[in-house]
């Protein structure tokens, strides 16, 4: 890996265009919208299929960035598109509600295949700027993850990965770090129920640590329900209950999305207990790192989620790699990982022998890895 650093080339708009390319399927969902027919299948196709190929033929991207360039304004370029995404979404999801619900083109199958598209972007792309702009400081960053998260039903989100997942990654408390062996058609269901419950405790403590109750208004839950009220209410005045099927529909497409990828990021990594409840700090290694370069700039460098776990604050173009001995390393890329992930059997094979080689790796001490596979560890204090 080598550090590159900081030029005026950096901060120009050329250089971050890149990282826009998740506008490019804006356009997709909107042929689909007019055109039905197998233009549905184009949403899906790119991007499972296309980015992967595109992975292929362009390669690893192996060079870092100074994070010191932090400290200068050379980001605008960067930050703008995480800035303009959620106006964008918002017009697309209920633009083509809208559409579908003022025109009689479409079968009802193609609207639901249409919206089955449509989660695809709210997940791969809208919930994925959300987390990035959750980790920021400005208020109105942070407002627009939640508005986010609001359009896919799913503004818990911020809560649990603020508060429970970055600081119980690899431990039992953390309901998203996959248990090795741990299938997705199991994974899933299990951070549905946990993800919710496990967010609400969190505030819920946070505030009887101030001395106040659940229900003090200042609990972002009340923030949270009056958001996602307020994107069923739209739903419904657009398109009555057919509407609000639809727009259930992306919201459940684009949570599955995002649970899949936090299925890949922390599969079988767990951190070490060290005795009495205290586990070893998060460290590079326990999150899997890929630096598969057209993936990551569709997905604004989530797959360099290593760095992103040691230090949370960073922004996305400075998010650092790491080689083999730093962090484990997936094969290929989010799009291919998850569609594995679907398939449990072809998903151990592939993983769980990476799994074991990071144990002998790291953990050469331990031998008996029952408790940490079956999260029975104690809880961190």
């Amino acid at each position: 890996m080598t550090t590159v650093p900081i030029t005026r080339d950096f901060a120009r708009l050329s250089r971050a265009l890149p990282f826009w390319i998740s506008l490019l399927l804006i356009p997709i969902v909107w042929q689909g919208a007019v055109w039905g027919g197998w233009t549905l299948l184009l949403m899906p196709f790119c991007t499972w299929y296309l980015f992967s190929a595109l992975d292929f033929v362009v390669g690893l991207n192996t060079e870092n960035p100074d994070p010191a360039a932090a400290e200068k304004n050379c980001l605008k370029w960067y930050r703008l598109i995480t800035l303009i995404w959620a106006p964008l979404q918002f017009a697309t999801v209920f633009g083509v509600l809208w559409f579908v619900s003022a025109t009689d083109h479409l079968s009802r199958f193609e609207e639901w295949a249409l919206f089955f598209g449509v989660g695809i972007l709210t997940g791969t792309i809208g919930i994925n700027y959300s987390h990035e702009l959750m980790h920021q400081k400005p208020k109105g960053e942070r407002w627009m993850a939640d508005i986010l998260l609001a359009m896919v039903m799913y503004s818990h989100f911020r809560s649990e990965h603020l508060l429970v997942h970055h600081r119980y990654i690899g431990t039992p408390r953390d309901p998203v770090t996959a248990r090795y062996n741990e299938g997705f058609h199991r994974f899933f269901p299990r951070v549905l129920r946990q993800c919710l419950i496990s967010a609400f405790r969190a505030e819920k403590a946070m505030l009887a640590r101030k001395g106040r109750p659940w229900t003090d208004l200042s609990n972002p839950f009340w923030r949270y329900w009056g958001l996602q009220g307020a994107m069923l209410l739209l739903s419904v005045l657009i398109g009555g209950g057919w509407g609000v099927f639809l727009f259930l529909t992306q919201a459940f497409v684009a949570v599955w999305q995002l649970e899949l990828v936090d299925y890949v990021e922390h599969y079988g990594l767990t951190r070490r207990h060290l005795g009495d409840g205290k586990y070893e700090h998060t460290l590079p290694r326990h999150s899997w790192n890929a630096c598969h370069k057209v993936s990551n700039w569709l997905l604004i460098n989530l797959q360099r989620h290593s760095d992103h776990h040691y230090k949370p604050d960073r922004r996305f173009p400075l998010l650092q790699t790491y080689g083999e001995a730093d962090a484990p390393q997936l094969p290929y890329g989010y799009p291919v990982m998850t569609v594995a992930a679907m398939i449990p059997p072809l998903w151990r094979r592939v993983m769980n022998p990476r799994v074991r080689a990071w144990r002998q790796t790291h953990y050469p001490d331990i031998t008996d890895w029952t408790a940490y596979n079956k999260a029975s560890n104690p809880m961190p204090r």
